[in-house]
C-alpha cells in the first residue's frame, strides 16, 4: 500500500510568543515492510533555525527554532509512505516466555543486548506489582511468548474502556491500569509495563492508521490522530507489532513513525514556548491510500 499522510499541528496564542523551540517525531522509519518515499515539512512562521537529526533510537528528528514575535505558530508534515504486511511467525513455535526472559538477562549476542535495554522502568513505565500481576495469567510456565502477548492484549482490548475524557498525557499507567480507561498511550504504556514486569523487551511506537478504510472494513479506533501500539522483540526473530487498542498485529495499514522506552521518547512534537499568555491547539491528521 501507498499512503500519504498529512499531520497538522497549530498553537494560538493569546500574546505575542518571543520564541519557540520545538523538537519533531514527524517523519516515518524505513523498516523491513516500509519505505518513505518522500517527506516535507513546512513551519510558520519561517524558523531561524531548523536541523535534522537521529536519535538514540534511530528516529528521525527534526529541531527548529522560532525567534522573533509570533501570534500563532503552524506546524504541517507531509509524508508518502510505501507499506506491506510484516512477516509475523506462528505464535505457537515462539521460545516460552522465561527462556526469552532468561535470554535477554544474558543478553550474549548483538541482538539480544540491543533489546536488553527495553526490559527496565523508563520515564513514562514504571515496573508495577499491578502491571506483574495483570500480566500473569497471560504468562503462565512454558507458555510461548507470543502466545502470551497476544492474550494480554485481547485481555487490555477487552477489559478497557476507549475514552478520550478519561485520559491526558499526565495520565500514569498506574491510573490507567487501576481505573481500566484510556486511549492508545495508555493501552499501549500498560501492556509495556505488564510485559517488562516480566523481564521481557517491549517499546513503544507511535505511528498511524489508515483514515478512512475501504469499503466493507471497519474504522479502527485512533485512526483520527497519532496512533501507538507496542513491539514485543523475539530472540531468533527480531521485533513484533501488537496493538492493544484494536487486538491485532500492525499490518500493512500501519504506518511507523518513531520507537522509544515510552511516549516521552516519540513525542510527536513537544517544546517550549516563551512569552504567548494562553494558547490553543489543533491537531488534524490524515492518512490516505494512494490509488
Amino acid at each position: 500500500m501507498i499512503y500519504r499522510i498529512t499531520h497538522t499541528t497549530s498553537y494560538q496564542y493569546s500574546a505575542p510568543a518571543s520564541l519557540s523551540q520545538n523538537e519533531l517525531f514527524l517523519s516515518p522509519r524505513n523498516t523491513q515492510s516500509q519505505e518513505l518515499l518522500s517527506s516535507q515539512l513546512y513551519i510558520e512562521p519561517k524558523p531561524q533555525y531548523l536541523q535534522e537529526r537521529k536519535d538514540y533510537f534511530g528516529n528521525t528528528a527534526h529541531v527548529f527554532m522560532v525567534q522573533h514575535p509570533h501570534n500563532e505558530l503552524a506546524i504541517t508534515m507531509r509524508n508518502l509512505v510505501k507499506t506491506s504486511n510484516p512477516v509475523t511467525p506462528k505464535a505457537n513455535t515462539t521460545m516460552a516466555w522465561e527462556h526469552v526472559a532468561q535470554r535477554l538477562a544474558e543478553h550474549k549476542n548483538p541482538l539480544d543486548l540491543d533489546a536488553h535495554q527495553f526490559i527496565f522502568a523508563s520515564p513514562l513505565v514504571p515496573l508495577l506489582s499491578a502491571s506483574h500481576s495483570y500480566a500473569a495469567p497471560s504468562f503462565l510456565p512454558g507458555t510461548p511468548l507470543l502466545i502470551g502477548a497476544i492474550d494480554l492484549i485481547r485481555r487490555i482490548f477487552t477489559e478497557f474502556t476507549y475514552d478520550k475524557l478519561a485520559s491526558n498525557v499526565e495520565t500514569t499507567v498506574e491510573l490507567a491500569l487501576m481505573n481500566k480507561k484510556g486511549v492508545c498511550q495508555d493501552f499501549a504504556l500498560v501492556a509495556i509495563s505488564c510485559l517488562r514486569t516480566l523481564g521481557l523487551a517491549a517499546r513503544y511506537v507511535s505511528g498511524y492508521l489508515e483514515t478512512i478504510p475501504p469499503p466493507g472494513k471497519e474504522k479502527l479506533i485512533g485512526a483520527d490522530a497519532s496512533h501507538a501500539w507496542i513491539s514485543i522483540f523475539l530472540p531468533d526473530f527480531g521485533w513484533v507489532d501488537l496493538d492493544p487498542t484494536n487486538n491485532l498485529f500492525a499490518n500493512e495499514t500501519y504506518i511507523t513513525v518513531a520507537w522509544g522506552r515510552d511516549y516521552g521518547d516519540v513525542s510527536p512534537v513537544k517544546g517550549v514556548v516563551m512569552g504567548g499568555g494562553t494558547h490553543t491547539l489543533s491537531v488534524t491528521v490524515d492518512v490516505s491510500a494512494q490509488s
